[in-house]
């Protein structure tokens, strides 16, 4: 799904892809590759990788790969996601490519696989509302 060549961008702040262990490794128009080594810390009490961490790996690689067609002054947010569980890894390191399937004015589809080594552990189809800069929620007066 990856093309060649495509570089990461710089580094933002973010304490919770930094806690997962995430790390991007491939970054362009459309398209992104991120990467997560599976740690002790994220196995579930059966054995295996907890399924809420592949669900937020494959949202960090969709996310960031609409992210990378927006303009100045645009963000976005997930507000659909399904994902298709295939494996449970137990170790290792998992490689997620995403891409921007559809891309609208306010709506972008994306996709994603997430391997470990030459096995699909998921697949996962998103839906993404693009908007203006976040701005905090009005607090409410009593």
């Amino acid at each position: 799904m990856m093309a060649e060549g495509s570089q990461p961008t710089e580094r933002v702040d973010d304490p919770f892809g930094d806690m997962l262990g995430i790390s991007f490794i491939a970054y362009g128009e459309g398209i992104s590759r991120c990467e997560l080594d599976i740690k002790k810390e994220l196995i579930s009490p059966r054995g295996s990788l907890h399924g809420g961490v592949i669900s937020s790996v494959i949202d960090y690689g969709m996310g960031s790969a609409v992210y990378a067609t927006l303009a100045e002054g645009e963000m976005c947010a997930t507000i659909e996601m399904k994902i298709h569980f295939i494996k449970s890894p137990k170790s290792g390191r998992l490689v997620c490519d995403s891409r921007v399937i559809d891309r609208h004015p306010r709506i972008a589809i994306a996709e994603a696989e997430l391997r470990n080594g030459d096995d699909l552990i998921a697949k996962g189809i998103g839906t993404f509302y693009i908007h203006g800069e976040w701005q905090p929620m009005p607090t409410v007066k009593e």
